[in-house]
């Protein structure tokens, strides 16, 4: 039986925005179990973002339970969801987020740091992951020596050194050419294949249909969650 990993209920999500309230959520209810392939799709303000940043650990619901490996976030100190997102969800964003003063094996050694692991172990993980996104070639360029492609997946090899549990990615492919874009999803597919949950949250519908299966959003509510035949 498969391990729920992401479990949203009846979650609310409201803003302040002057004397106006934005009804970002209104009252999701999804879970996602350890090992699935999920897009979360939905045009500019759909709240998918704020979706994201539930999953993610960057912020908290209104009302209702957002659960990230069995923890419930709402519960918890801001200290307790930098553990939680560190060493549960290995992060992957459209702009990259790559330090320009540190070479590609220093970017992705990063994370580890956070977690205490010793320097000549962080290396040694770091050059693994990038071995297996195909860069290992590449490990004392700098990202402006980089394509596009080739910084997204320092980003995923970054977002994989730490063998989390869940990668979420933000719009992963929007910055890249077609070709490049359908060769990052394929290396999303291959790292999923290994067991690795992966979330994927998009605007393009092209990118929901190629997951496994593509919940829905439209004006904070879901529309439709289901599977894809892949």
């Amino acid at each position: 039986m498969s391990q729920t990993v992401i479990r949203m209920q009846d979650v609310n999500r409201s803003y302040q925005m002057g004397e106006n309230t934005v009804h970002a959520l209104r009252g999701i209810s999804f879970s996602i179990d350890q090992g699935e392939f999920v897009s979360i799709m939905g045009p500019s303000g759909s709240g998918k973002s704020t979706c994201m940043n539930m999953i993610g650990c960057l912020d908290r619901p209104t009302s209702g339970i957002v659960e990230i490996g069995g923890k419930q976030t709402a519960k918890m100190t801001e200290k307790e969801l930098a553990v939680l997102r560190n060493k549960t969800i290995g992060f992957v964003f459209q702009q990259y987020h790559l330090l320009s003063s540190l070479n590609v094996l220093e970017n992705v050694m990063l994370p580890l740091r956070y977690q205490g692991i010793e320097r000549h172990k962080r290396a040694d993980l770091a050059k693994e992951a990038l071995a297996l996104v195909g860069l290992e070639d590449r490990i004392n360029h700098r990202p402006h020596e980089l394509s596009g492609g080739q910084k997204q997946r320092v980003a995923i090899a970054r977002a994989m050194v730490t063998k989390p549990q869940i990668i979420l990615a933000d719009e992963p492919t929007g910055a890249l050419d077609s070709k490049t874009g359908l060769a990052v999803m394929q290396l999303f597919k291959e790292i999923n294949a290994s067991g690795t949950t992966i979330v994927i949250v998009t605007h393009d519908s092209g990118i929901g249909a190629s997951t496994k299966r593509c919940i829905r959003i439209l004006d904070g509510k879901i529309q439709s969650d289901g599977e894809n035949h892949v």
